[in-house]
């Protein structure tokens, strides 16, 4: 693609001639020959510093925020970021403009929701898309990715791959981190989902202040036409009254304690399943969810309520929640030991935690065991929290690392203590995490409930920089595969 025809799609003044543009590239180490270098600002680093080594490698032009005292052709704009997903999405052909892109952002339940909409979708005839947590995922592909939102250039990518297999719909989780880095700037949303809004991200935003401030961004752009929100929610029904005020389009509510578009009730509820009557402006049907736990009773009602509002009917919806067999490290059982039931789950934030205790606590007829730390380099306020909810409603606590980064994992697990000890001193600490795990599973008998929180389906523990291979399931499965195995020797 020819530079000039490129940098038509974002505003900004163009130094130098014409050249061949035959990648993006905002990332110095990695440039190739005929790249298009961005400079990024903003992060730990200033891609500008990083300009003359990209152009060393092969990079024929750059975006910069300044005019740069090198030789190639530039253009000069106000934000090399917005750039960045403006040029991305152009260089691939636009393709989020032949999808229709559903965004779903929130501190907690976006990635069962996104599957939940995945299957209701699928359920109704439509090619669907995910890109997530979980990676991402369309026809027979089925990859990992690195960030919850990818960046722009892999995230038009996969797109343009998209549209190319024939989807119609593509459902994706926003992480707060891509709205503040505008990642998302350019794709025109045919819908977006708020799940809801608790503490997390604190070492990034500071103060909840500024991480609400990022995630009502998306739902006063224009790029957002349907809002659908959790009206039971403090935030959600603000950010509702201001699109309402901004005359930003649409919003759906949907709740289940105060009066909405969608709600719920539950019928029956058991550790394996919930029923429930689903009801989306008097269109009612019944479903069963291979799922516990109220906080999933919400993420049902996003994707019920955002279904309706794309013309699918309640029964499909509630056909196709009750088809789907759980999602991948979401309050996910795994095993069955010495009469006791293990499940795995993501909650990393002290509100994700507690909605899953207290969902297992409600069918536990023996003990409620949880396993899990906190992760490094990350909101370090939350941790005496997390011990907090943890030593109120469990019997007993095993802390262990969870992705420790570059912190000293016993510290990240004092800051853990300093909260757990004001409540309980029924815990254990168990720095190593497969022993940890080993250790808890030991201790299950009888009746008793073991949660292992806050890395769910990640393949990965990351330490001093190096992720190596880790997976909760695996381990799991692994250990008491030994343990049967040395019981019937």
């Amino acid at each position: 693609m020819r530079f000039f025809d490129l940098a038509k799609h974002a505003e900004g003044e163009i130094f130098g001639e014409d050249c061949e543009i035959l990648r993006l590239s905002s990332d110095s180490e990695s440039v190739e020959a005929g790249a298009l270098f961005f400079c990024l600002t903003g992060g730990r680093y200033d891609g500008h510093d990083y300009a003359l080594s990209a152009v060393k490698k092969g990079a024929v032009a750059l975006v910069s925020e300044k005019k740069m005292d090198i030789s190639v052709p530039q253009l000069v704009v106000k934000n090399t970021r917005v750039a960045l997903a403006l040029l991305s999405g152009a260089f691939y052909g636009e393709p989020a403009k032949r999808l229709k892109i559903i965004g779903i952002t929130g501190t907690n339940g976006k990635t069962t929701t996104c599957h939940m909409l995945a299957a209701i979708l699928a359920g109704a005839g439509k090619k669907v898309g995910i890109i997530g947590t979980l990676g991402v995922s369309f026809g027979e592909k089925n990859y990992p990715c690195e960030l919850t939102t990818p960046d722009p250039i892999p995230l038009h990518k996969i797109f343009a791959e998209m549209f190319l297999e024939g989807v119609e719909y593509a459902v994706m989780e926003v992480s707060a981190h891509a709205i503040h880095y505008n990642k998302i700037a350019g794709i025109p949303f045919t819908a977006c989902i708020f799940t809801n809004l608790s503490q997390d991200h604190l070492d990034f935003f500071a103060t909840m202040k500024a991480y609400k401030s990022t995630k009502k961004k998306l739902f006063l752009s224009e790029a957002c036409p349907l809002a659908v929100i959790n009206g039971d929610d403090e935030v959600g029904r603000e950010f509702g009254a201001l699109r309402e005020r901004a005359g930003r389009g649409k919003t759906a509510y949907y709740g289940l304690t105060t009066p909405t578009d969608a709600f719920a009730i539950v019928t029956d509820e058991s550790l394996q399943k919930t029923e429930c009557m689903l009801n989306v402006n008097d269109d009612v049907a019944r479903a069963t969810l291979s799922f516990t736990g109220k906080h999933n009773v919400y993420n049902a009602l996003a994707a019920t309520a955002c279904a309706k509002e794309l013309g699918i009917d309640v029964l499909t919806s509630a056909k196709s929640l009750s088809r789907l067999q759980g999602v991948k490290g979401r309050l996910e059982r795994v095993g069955v030991y010495n009469g006791g039931e293990i499940f795995v789950d993501f909650a990393h934030t002290p509100d994700g935690l507690e909605q899953s205790l207290r969902a297992l606590k409600l069918h536990c007829k023996g003990r409620l065991l949880c396993l899990f730390g906190c992760g490094g380099n990350r909101d370090k306020k939350k941790r005496p929290i997390m011990g907090e909810t943890v030593a109120k409603i469990c019997d007993f606590g095993v802390l262990t690392s969870d992705n420790p980064r570059y912190e000293d994992p016993l510290d990240i697990i004092t800051d853990i203590e300093k909260g757990y000890r004001r409540f309980s001193l029924r815990y254990v600490i168990v720095p190593d995490r497969k022993e940890a795990i080993r250790y808890a599973i030991d201790t299950v008998k009888k009746d008793d409930i073991l949660l292992v929180a806050g890395k769910g389906g990640e393949g990965y523990q990351e330490i001093m920089g190096i992720k190596y291979a880790f997976n909760d399931n695996d381990i799991i499965g692994e250990i008491i595969k030994e343990k049967e195995n040395s019981f019937f020797a």
